[in-house]
């Protein structure tokens, strides 16, 4: 199951960035209106501290203070430090995953899961694929938002005259 799970995550963070490259300028990533209060740039730090704390600081060896007000309510930071901060997220999740043994899976997370409808109890494995659907579900929300304020870039023409900005794990091969 770990194999699957990088494999997993690995393929939506690059989703991520991709989506996060279609935004047409800068100003877009950080745009709101109406009952959408969550930007694109939002979403992607809140991604971002999400993923670094429950698989880097929880189950990995980076420890990480995360600032989930902060996720919500910083303005303007580039895209350039967004998709900075995807790739590293996405490294650490890779390396810690890839690193974990598979019986930590059936263990109790060591941190109890904020929220209601977590049990006390729940395991690694469980969370982790409770944090692959929250990736999920803020992914779409981006692609949404983007769609939805009439930015219609379409992520196969994200960039300069109409060239698509993919990661680098999306282009070996080629």
């Amino acid at each position: 199951m770990l194999t699957e799970l990088v494999v997993l995550f690995t393929r939506d963070l690059d989703k991520l960035l991709t989506e996060l490259a279609a935004y047409p300028s800068e100003e877009s990533l950080w745009t709101v209106q109406g009952d959408i209060s969550n930007s694109a740039g939002n979403l992607a730090l809140h991604l971002i501290g999400n993923l670094s704390q429950f698989i880097g600081d929880d189950l990995g060896p980076v420890r990480y203070a995360r600032d989930r007000e902060a996720e919500f309510s910083r303005r303007g930071v580039p895209r350039s430090e967004l998709l900075q901060g995807v790739r590293q997220v996405q490294e650490l999740v890779q390396k810690t995953l890839g690193g974990l043994d598979a019986s930590r899976l059936d263990q109790v997370h060591p941190r109890t899961p904020p929220g209601p409808g977590f049990p006390s109890d729940m395991t690694s494995g469980s969370f982790l694929l409770h944090l692959y659907g929250h990736l999920n579900y803020h992914l779409g929300q981006i692609n949404y938002h983007r769609r939805l304020l009439g930015l219609q870039e379409d992520p196969s023409s994200a960039g300069q005259s109409g060239t698509l900005i993919l990661p680098p794990s999306l282009t070996s091969g080629r």
